[in-house]
């Protein structure tokens, strides 16, 4: 049943992407609110679906660690690709932090431009950090909520990957409070995964860190949190914990 469930509803998030990917295009000539719009009401319809089918929920808490008329960062755990299309319903007008290569698929790329997320050319470190900081300025100065993958990838429950320095730039930059975004979602809707499982799916808000640290003392900070968060919410629902090898290494000296 859990494969007939999940074939059904890939079948239906296949077709109704492309539905929408066409039925969108009008907004490429209007401005941008017509497609920040058009793009939350394609992933309300397929939350519908994995409702409906699968039977995944979700439910947001700590919503109040969210600070209020002013720009943010967040630095989100990213396990699946489920909370890159949930952050157009949780946050008002989200600036996501993407690879400029993706702005080149067809169609998918040309919302995402139009849109005004934040690409990142990667290659030279500098060049890199200095659009990525130029990016979040100008989606700063739009009162934009800013979200960056700390890790810089999707990496599954159980799984370590070092925080990359891009996020303490910006913290340091932008002069803004960082809110770490904890989540579980790779347990349902696994990285390279066929199957969907249902159940429900939690984002957790944590309590912001103030500007005006060190971006070291930053860094070191969200990753301690955001990984004990996750990890609380992924074993919670049966999923594995993980073994951070430095945390492990400083604990055996």
């Amino acid at each position: 049943m859990l494969f007939v469930r999940s074939l059904l509803f890939n079948i239906i998030f296949y077709l109704l992407t492309t539905l929408w990917c066409f039925g969108l295009l009008w907004t490429l000539v209007v401005p941008r609110w017509g497609v920040v719009g058009g793009v939350r009401a394609y992933m309300r319809s397929l939350a519908f679906f994995e409702r409906l089918i699968i039977g995944l929920r979700y439910e947001v808490k700590g919503l109040e660690n969210l600070p209020k008329d002013q720009p943010v960062l967040i630095g989100a755990k990213h396990q699946s690709m489920w909370e890159t299309m949930k952050l157009h319903l949780i946050f008002h007008d989200p600036a996501i932090v993407l690879k400029h290569e993706l702005l080149y698929v067809p169609l998918w790329g040309w919302y995402a431009a139009k849109s005004k997320m934040i690409p990142v050319k990667r290659g030279k470190r500098g060049a890199a950090i200095k659009s990525l900081v130029e990016g979040a300025k100008q989606m700063k100065a739009m009162g934009r909520e800013i979200v960056i993958f700390p890790q810089g990838t999707r990496v599954a429950p159980g799984v370590y990957a070092p925080y990359k320095v891009g996020i303490a730039m910006l913290y340091e930059a932008l002069e803004v409070p960082l809110v770490p975004m904890a989540l579980n979602s790779g347990v349902f809707w696994g990285r390279h995964s066929f199957i969907k499982r249902p159940g429900t799916i939690t984002i957790e808000f944590l309590p912001p860190i103030p500007p005006g640290l060190p971006k070291e003392t930053a860094l070191f900070e969200l990753e301690a949190v955001l990984e004990e968060a996750s990890d609380r919410l992924v074993t919670a629902v049966g999923g594995p914990a993980t073994l951070n090898p430095v945390a492990a290494g400083h604990q055996r000296n």
